[in-house]
């Protein structure tokens, strides 16, 4: 019973057995309540009739041992009925039954008096001989000569033997009608299972063969569900959700597929970059291996040693680039006065351009107080500097300096410098990688060529929510912009 069909079979099954279990309920409610209803309007004045046609009942004698015997020839004429005769409290008198047979001694009048004052019926009373059981009866008082309340006759409508009949001809009737409603059920259900297997599960089997193709097909550019479903709407909903999910995930693999043939190319330019100081290394120390004791000179270890730190600075820069993709790096907000982070930026950089001739001119003409953190500004900077004194030639400038953009409403730091520059297609390709996603900025073909140090620029921007404009022309130089996030 694993299976859709098979389900949906047994559910219709168990529900139309229920519900003709209710309706059936709901019929013998009904039934015994008109049935209830006509005998009791039919034997209405039945009490009454029978205590004006017998001597003692009409004179109003509720006691009597001639009672019995009317009362046995009355039932002998309608065996449904059994007779009573009550005193005004509703205490039972006279009555021909065996004592074992009484259950209850009394009846409740108010009822009695409900009856007689003609309420609607069916009316229920108590039945004397059961202790839960009500049943429809006739009621009438009984009055003597002087016209005094002595009693009442009461009569059950219905009473044991005709629960006996009754119970028998149920017990028959029974065997018929189960087997009649789990026919009746199980024809419902199979007839609903039809329906449902045309109009339901067959969209849904079809459903389920199309997305086995989809799978098949592997999320390639296009795939989506074939047209429309007959059925329900909500079938028709559910395969439009699914085509909604397949294009997301298709875009999603190509966007994945596309990064990891970036990040191959990446990783050749980089082993590329790796290469030339690590090629470098190992020929001057050969070189000076290889020379005479003599003649070794303290040149060639010179220069090993600025390919070994040049090496060392591309592994740090790699390793701080691997940290800031995988979000180790957080910031910590604080406020600073920037006259003074700049001065330490130039001061830390100041005796490598004396020896390249390179000025620097740091300064903050508005005297800003910005909130960012230090730290993390301060490794930004020093990664555009250190990248405009290597494109610098001597007797070059290299400025930083705050603008402001009153169009924008936006405080500016500018990096600038009158080296090399950039090609336009460099240009072209550190924007698109500024306005990227941060997890794609290390996947970018043109990194390599740009230096990896821009790629760490962007990621350290993007955790200071901080934006990045770049204008560059060959020959004359580039120009690096930083939004500042002032103090108010």
């Amino acid at each position: 019973m694993k299976s859709l069909f098979s389900r949906i079979l047994l559910a219709a099954t168990l529900v139309m057995f229920i519900l003709l279990i209710v309706l059936w309920q709901w019929l013998q409610f009904s039934q015994d309540f008109s049935r209830n209803q006509i005998q009791q309007s039919l034997h209405r004045e039945l009490a009454e009739h029978m205590a004006h046609i017998n001597p003692l009942l009409s004179k109003g004698i509720t006691s009597d041992a001639a009672l019995k015997e009317a009362f046995h020839d009355f039932m002998l004429l309608g065996p449904s009925f059994e007779i009573y005769t009550l005193d005004r409290q509703g205490t039972l008198i006279a009555y021909d039954a065996n004592e074992e047979k009484i259950k209850q001694d009394s009846v409740d009048t108010d009822i009695i008096e409900r009856f007689i004052q003609g309420d609607n019926l069916p009316i229920l009373g108590t039945d004397p001989r059961s202790i839960s059981k009500d049943k429809i009866f006739s009621a009438a008082k009984l009055l003597d000569t002087n016209g005094l309340q002595t009693g009442y006759l009461y009569v059950i409508i219905g009473g044991e033997d005709f629960d006996t009949w009754q119970s028998i001809v149920s017990q028959h009737q029974a065997p018929q009608f189960w087997t009649a409603a789990i026919l009746i059920a199980v024809s419902f259900a199979f007839i609903l299972f039809v329906l449902l297997l045309k109009l339901f599960t067959a969209p849904l089997s079809r459903l389920e063969n199309d997305l086995g193709l989809v799978a098949a097909q592997q999320l390639n550019a296009g795939v989506m569900l074939p047209g429309q479903y007959s059925g329900s709407s909500e079938i028709n909903q559910l395969s439009g959700h699914i085509n909604t999910l397949l294009q997301a995930l298709s875009q999603q693999h190509q966007a994945i597929n596309r990064q990891q043939e970036e990040r191959h190319e990446f990783m050749l330019h980089l082993s590329h970059d790796l290469k030339t100081p690590l090629t470098s290394l190992q020929g001057y120390i050969d070189t000076w291996l290889l020379l005479p004791p003599s003649e070794r000179s303290s040149d060639l270890i010179e220069v090993a040693a600025n390919a070994s730190q040049h090496l060392q600075q591309l592994l740090g820069q790699m390793l701080e680039l691997e940290a800031l993709e995988n979000g180790q790096v957080t910031p910590n907000w604080n406020e600073l006065y920037l006259a003074d982070l700049l001065e330490e930026l130039q001061l830390t950089f100041a005796p490598r351009a004396n020896s390249k001739k390179v000025m620097l001119n740091f300064a903050d003409s508005h005297k800003l107080t910005v909130r960012t953190d230090r730290q993390l500004l301060l490794r930004v900077l020093n990664n555009l500097v250190d990248n405009a004194i290597r494109y610098t030639p001597e007797r070059g400038t290299i400025t930083i300096d705050t603008i402001w953009d009153g169009s924008a409403n936006k405080m500016w730091l500018q990096v600038s410098d009158n080296g090399s520059g950039m090609h336009q297609h460099e240009l072209a390709a550190l924007k698109q990688m500024t306005h990227k996603p941060l997890t794609m900025v290390a996947s970018q073909t043109a990194l390599p060529q740009l230096g990896v140090g821009l790629a760490i620029v962007r990621q350290l921007l993007s955790i200071l929510k901080c934006d990045i404009e770049i204008e560059s022309q060959p020959g004359k130089g580039s120009d690096f912009r930083i939004e500042l996030v002032l103090v108010d």
